[in-house]
């Protein structure tokens, strides 16, 4: 089985709106997409920072400004007018746990992503003002934050999956790296992700970005399937043409990792289905 869960209903540009995505002709594109590169499993899962709910969590700038949608409305719709898997993609940031939490259990979700995207008001993904390469003193400094981060969200419980777990690295060489073993990192996260009994996605956005690779790198990767945690396979789309993209690399990395199985989310019930 191939699964895509990470999937957006429309890019992330400036100036779309749900109006124009959340339609059944749009969720059919990505159904025929899947179709026609074998994936059985789909879902979305739309930023949470989309909904004008998510301003009773956080009130950044970017989630002001960002904020124009109706839960109800998306829920209804993935619910009612697709066969889609229901999910969303939500942020952590510390300090706001309850809040989301609050949030979260309103819905009747298939799963729940946990991303890290912003450590304090700084964000990871960003190359703006935000940048948190711009307020940060070392590499050393900011990938022990975001690791750190990583770690808090998954013993949260409020995630089922653990996103693009190893984020921090999307700029590739166009910006420091620690001089430590990233494996330093990486290992109080695998052990809350193990802790926590969560999922860590293997999403292929990585090779659409900067950095040109897979996340997480085959270190991290290979800690967490010695630890036994459950892989969820993903691409993190945006539009019809990002499904399942770069799946036969991220086949061929899981395997020789020794993944056989890959998680399959139903109502909040994670099971596994033989990868391939």
């Amino acid at each position: 089985m191939l699964t895509d869960y990470h999937v957006h209903l429309r890019p992330d540009d400036p100036g779309t709106f749900a109006a124009n995505y959340f339609t059944p002709g749009n969720a059919e594109r990505y159904r025929e997409t899947a179709a026609e590169r074998g994936v059985e499993e789909l879902g979305v899962s739309e930023h949470i920072h989309r909904f004008t709910a998510a301003l009773d969590v956080w009130q950044h700038p970017f989630w002001r400004q960002s904020a124009i949608d109706d839960l109800d409305r998306y829920v209804g719709f993935v619910r009612e007018e697709t066969d889609l898997r229901l999910g969303i993609e939500a942020d952590y940031i510390r300090g706001t746990e309850d809040r989301m939490g609050n949030l979260l259990e309103r819905y009747e979700w298939d799963y729940i992503l946990g991303s890290v995207h912003f450590l304090g008001e700084y964000a990871v993904d960003f190359d703006d003002e935000t940048d948190i390469w711009r307020h940060e003193s070392t590499a050393e400094r900011i990938w022990q934050r975001y690791f750190d981060a990583l770690a808090e969200s998954a013993l949260t419980g409020l995630f089922d999956v653990i996103t693009h777990p190893d984020l921090v690295k999307i700029w590739g060489s166009a910006r420091p790296a620690p001089s430590k073993d990233p494996r330093f990192y990486y290992e109080p996260a695998i052990e809350a992700m193990l802790d926590a009994n969560v999922a860590m996605e293997l999403s292929t956005a990585g090779l659409r970005k900067p950095v040109g690779e897979i996340y997480p790198a085959r270190g991290m990767l290979e800690m967490a399937v010695d630890a036994g945690i459950p892989i969820a396979l993903s691409s993190d789309a945006h539009r019809p043409e990002h499904l399942a993209f770069g799946y036969e690399e991220a086949v061929k990395l899981l395997s020789e990792c020794g993944v056989t199985e890959i998680a399959v989310f139903e109502k909040r019930v994670r099971r596994m289905e033989p990868l391939g």
